[in-house]
This record gives structure tokens, C-alpha cells and sequence, in this order.
């Protein structure tokens, strides 16, 4: 089968691609800027240059393909705000995936995205699927709560640091799920009748709490973290104030879905049926703590061999690459 990958730099798309081709589909990925994905073409995929906001670029991309993988969204650095990527370059992309006559699409959304229309992310998210269901394609949404990946960066790194972690109010259970466990339901769901149409979570097999994982990382790092907490009040004056800003847009919309992270509601969902219906086995995706003993094995192997290093009189240069293990 040939794909269309949309956001497939990002953390979720590059997994999807990859997954892809080691099924051995043929892969095409949209990208807005080909030097950066060279590494999607060592892989074996085709690089088209093209923009969700630009019509003209996507149906030429869309060329005898047979389906299209939608992991794009907005980053919090882009010149482009939330609403430009996410909701008029999907209908972009929606509208030329159907004049150019690919029947099958997937979609990545977030789960509870239809209780929180306040939160801009979240409500463009729940209209897109409302659109998506409405454009006559054979579609799948998978809703997602939150990468393995990001926890990496978000606490992993400032403990192993000594650095302040952050955390906002009633620490939300959130059950995550690695990235390369969510590209096997997305490509599976190609193959499989019974997920047209429908809407699934996909989600890991237990909600955790920012304190559980930080206690984790404290235990696998033999490190104490520093916690500073942020009331729900700080972050609503700190949404406010980058509103007033250009550059602040999608800060400001991402502090919004900070202040729906800190409610305490958990993200999550049951799973059972879900892998009945895409013919996966629960055992064989990537628990947390899986996931963190893998990295924390990694950094504790490379914190070894620099000092083998040191004790045998060289001299190390640089930070200790804690950032590059994963």
C-alpha cells in the first residue's frame, strides 16, 4: 500500500513512517522542509515539499496514494498558530485527500478532547473528527493521552540534572504510551475492516501521576528531584498575558491545555476491546516503567564509561549526553 505521512518529522510521525516501512508499504511523507527529514529518505521514504496551509501543494502529494497518516500538528515554536495547522490545513488536507479520490485516512486526536472547548487544542481536535465524519472518507481516529517520549525531557533530564521540575495543581493521572506503540495500531487500522469509521483510544495500560513518575526516575536515577509547584492561578495569568502577544499565540494555547493537564480529571481509557479489534497483544506494548528502565540503563552505562575515562587521566569535554538516548 502506498502512504501519505503528514508531520512525519515530529515525535509520532517519524514513528509512523518507520513503522510503515518495516511493513513494507511504500511511504511518501509531506514535509514543509526536506533538509530536515533526511533522515525519513535514509530510510527509504519519498520526500514531497509541501504545507497544509498551501492547497496547492497537497494534491500533487496525494498522487497515487492509497491512504493518508495524519500526525501533524502545531509546535509551540512555530510561526504558524494552532488554529492554521490544526484545523484549516486538516480541512485542507481532508478536502484535497477527497477530490483526489484516497478513500482511507487516520487521524491522531486527543481523548476527552469533546469535554474541554474551552482549551483551543482539545476543541479544534473534537471539530476536525466531527469533520472528518462528515467528508464521506473511510476514517479512522485513534485519541491519544500522551508520549513516553516527552516524559524524557520533562522529568527524566532536570532530575538526572538537579535541576526544578515543575508541577501545576492536581497532578492529572495520564496514561501515557510510547510513540512506536501508537504507529502499530495507526498502520494496522489500514488493514483492518472492522476500524472504519470508528473512533478508538489508544493508551497505555496505566495512568500515572507527575509524582509517580518522578518518584520512578528518582529510584532508577538514585537522584532527588526538586519540585516547584505552579498554582492553576499563575498559569492563567501567564495564558492571559502571552494572548497579548503574537509570538505568544501557541504559548498561550498550550498554557490552556497546561491549566485541562492540572485538573486532576484522568486521561485514560479501557483497552481491552481495542486490541481485540486491531489484533495486537496488550503484552507486547511498552510499559513506563519498561520505558525509563531502558533510558535510565543507557545513562548509567554512559555515566561509567566517562568516569573509566576520567580515572584513567582523560579529559571529557561537553555536558554528560543525557539528552541523546532517546
Amino acid at each position: 500500500m502506498k502512504l501519505l505521512v503528514v508531520g512525519a518529522t515530529g515525535t509520532l510521525g517519524r514513528q509512523v513512517a518507520r513503522q510503515a516501512l518495516d511493513e513494507d508499504h511504500e511511504v511518501r511523507c509531506l514535509v514543509r522542509n526536506p533538509n530536515k527529514a533526511i533522515f525519513l529518505k535514509e530510510w527509504g521514504a519519498e520526500l514531497v515539499k509541501g504545507n497544509l496551509c498551501d492547497k496547492s501543494t497537497l494534491i500533487p502529494a496525494l498522487e497515487g496514494v492509497d491512504a493518508v497518516i495524519d500526525a501533524a500538528t502545531a509546535r509551540i515554536t512555530d510561526n504558524l498558530s494552532v488554529k492554521e495547522v490544526d484545523w484549516q490545513g486538516k480541512v485542507n488536507l481532508i478536502q484535497a485527500t477527497k477530490a483526489a479520490g484516497v478513500n482511507r485516512y487516520i487521524f491522531f486526536s486527543i481523548i476527552n478532547a469533546q469535554k474541554h472547548p474551552e482549551v483551543p487544542l482539545m476543541n479544534i481536535k473534537h471539530c476536525t473528527e466531527l469533520f472528518l465524519a462528515e467528508s464521506g472518507l473511510d476514517y479512522t481516529v485513534l485519541k491519544l493521552a500522551g508520549f513516553m517520549q516527552g516524559l524524557i525531557s520533562q522529568y527524566a533530564i532536570p532530575i538526572l540534572e538537579d535541576q526544578v521540575v515543575w508541577v501545576t495543581g492536581e497532578s492529572t493521572p495520564i496514561a501515557y504510551m510510547n510513540t512506536q506503540d501508537i504507529a502499530k495500531f495507526a498502520v494496522r487500522a489500514l488493514s483492518v475492516p472492522a476500524t472504519e469509521n470508528k473512533t478508538f483510544p489508544v493508551v497505555g495500560s496505566k495512568a500515572w501521576t507527575a509524582l509517580e513518575i518522578m518518584n520512578l526516575c528518582e529510584n532508577l536515577g538514585d537522584k532527588r528531584s526538586k519540585i516547584s509547584r505552579v498554582s492553576l492561578g499563575v498559569l492563567s495569568l501567564m495564558r492571559r498575558i502571552t494572548r497579548f502577544c503574537e509570538w505568544g499565540q501557541n504559548t498561550a494555547d498550550r498554557l490552556t491545555f497546561a491549566e485541562v493537564l492540572a485538573n486532576g480529571e484522568p486521561l485514560n481509557a479501557p483497552m481491552e476491546e481495542v486490541y481485540a479489534t486491531f489484533g495486537l497483544d496488550e503484552k507486547e506494548t511498552t510499559t513506563l516503567e519498561e520505558y525509563m528502565k531502558e533510558y535510565f540503563a543507557r545513562i548509567m552505562k554512559k555515566l561509567k564509561e566517562i568516569d573509566y575515562e576520567k580515572n584513567k587521566g582523560k579529559k571529557k569535554k561537553g555536558k554528560i549526553p543525557y539528552r541523546n538516548q532517546f
